[in-house]
This record gives structure tokens, C-alpha cells and sequence, in this order.
């Protein structure tokens, strides 16, 4: 992973709100980030799309929806930045994770086993 690379998708808010965001919650599709972030489908898209190309996200599908969780291949420091800026910045996101609590229409998952 380039590091110059991952800082770049750290440093805009909605990619950092949306991996923290997928970090707490361990996976999310796209709606309960649009939701979340009071931002459109296209514009999470457009950002998960990156993140996926830098392949800090992957993603599974189930029926209609597309999860989108870390990935577990990237290097051991990517892992421990991202959580330590979510365990010292969890009020960052104290609000999207509300909205998400609140989400009336949160589709089920299923999780798979491994």
C-alpha cells in the first residue's frame, strides 16, 4: 500500500467519516452511509469506489445489497492508524452512528462465515 496513497483517502472528510463509520459498525452498505452522512448515493459511491481502488475496502453482496467492510489485507500499520483514530475521535462520528441507530429502514445482513 503507498502511503502517500492512504493519507490522501484519509484526508478528505467524507472517506475518513466513511471508514471510521464502516470500522465502528464493521460493515455497511451503501445506503446507511448515505444516510449516515446526509450526503447523496452517487457522491458515497464515487468514494467508495476510490476506496476500493486503494483497497482499503472490500465488499460482499447479499441479495440487492452491497456491504462494504476493511480490508483485512491491508498492512498491519493501515489497521492500527485506523482504529487508533477511531478509538481517539469516536465523537467525530457521534453523530452519523445516532443517524444510524435511528435508521428506520436498515437493511438485515447476514454475516458470512469465514
Amino acid at each position: 500500500m503507498d502511503l502517500l496513497q492512504f493519507y490522501k483517502c484519509l484526508a478528505d472528510d467524507t472517506r475518513l467519516k466513511s471508514l471510521l463509520l464502516i470500522l465502528h459498525e464493521e460493515e455497511l452498505c451503501v445506503c446507511e452511509l448515505t444516510h449516515a452522512l446526509e450526503q447523496s448515493q452517487p457522491k458515497i459511491s464515487r468514494h467508495l469506489a476510490l476506496l476500493r481502488q486503494k483497497q482499503l475496502v472490500v465488499d460482499r453482496r447479499q441479495g440487492q445489497w452491497v456491504y462494504y467492510h476493511i480490508n483485512p489485507n491491508i498492512p498491519e500499520w493501515a489497521q492500527k492508524i485506523l482504529a487508533l483514530t477511531l478509538v481517539n475521535n469516536v465523537e467525530c462520528i457521534q453523530e452519523e452512528v445516532q443517524r444510524l441507530v435511528e435508521m428506520s429502514s436498515r437493511p438485515s445482513r447476514t454475516f458470512l462465515c469465514d
